[in-house]
């Protein structure tokens, strides 16, 4: 109701307060479609994501003297539940369920991508029996352009909790965009093979597609 009203003090502004009902009525759909078409951030209201239509990939990268030997890990994150609030302080939250986070390494054997799954949940990585959860939640949206935001908050990982910023932009129907991480930072310990002469990298990159349900 706020909302027509305010569209109804619109169209006084515009001069068209000597149009029929019939009208006015029509340009006040109109507008109103014309807002839920468009990109949230710069709307009103809180919508929640759609986890069905939502990718999150993290993308590992390896190092060492003998890193011709290894392969670089991708690994999905399934985002688990958030939302986009669009009200006078706009925000984003979401929660991954770590537990479900899939290593993907398509050049892997079978064997291989068992064994660094089992790596990655476990006590050396992930931990995901005592951090059962990977949740973000921000602290400032602030415009940066044309569909495009920096992200700034904090993420809970690994049983710590850090600010993080990041890039999005709202292109093809989704917010997209990445964010890097050091895992040190959140107290894991890059791992380590063949005595440190293949490993993975400190830092990470993690790369979203989100989608918010209609």
């Amino acid at each position: 109701m706020e909302y027509l009203r305010k569209q109804h003090t619109r169209t006084k502004t515009f001069g068209l307060e000597d149009l029929n009902e019939r009208t006015k009525t029509a340009f006040i759909v109109l507008t109103l479609l014309m807002f839920l078409a468009g990109p949230v951030f710069g709307g009103s209201g809180a919508r929640p994501i759609d986890p069905a239509h939502s990718t999150m990939k993290v993308y590992v990268n390896k190092t060492g003297i003998l890193a011709g030997l290894a392969h670089n890990h991708e690994i999905e994150a399934p985002i688990e539940s958030g939302e986009v609030n669009d009200s006078d302080s706009p925000s984003v939250e979401l929660r991954v369920d770590s537990s479900k986070l899939r290593v993907l390494d398509p050049e892997a054997s079978d064997k291989t991508r068992e064994t660094i799954q089992a790596t990655m949940q476990g006590a050396e990585v992930l931990d995901v029996s005592h951090f059962p959860e990977i949740h973000f939640r921000s602290t400032e949206v602030e415009p940066s352009g044309t569909d495009r935001w920096v992200i700034h908050g904090n993420l809970d990982l690994h049983g710590q909790t850090h600010p993080i910023s990041f890039e999005v932009t709202f292109r093809d129907g989704s917010y997209q965009g990445a964010a890097l991480l050091k895992q040190t930072a959140f107290g894991i310990t890059p791992v380590k093979v063949a005595g440190g002469t293949v490993k993975v990298k400190d830092e990470v990159k993690v790369a979203f597609s989100i989608a918010l349900l209609k």
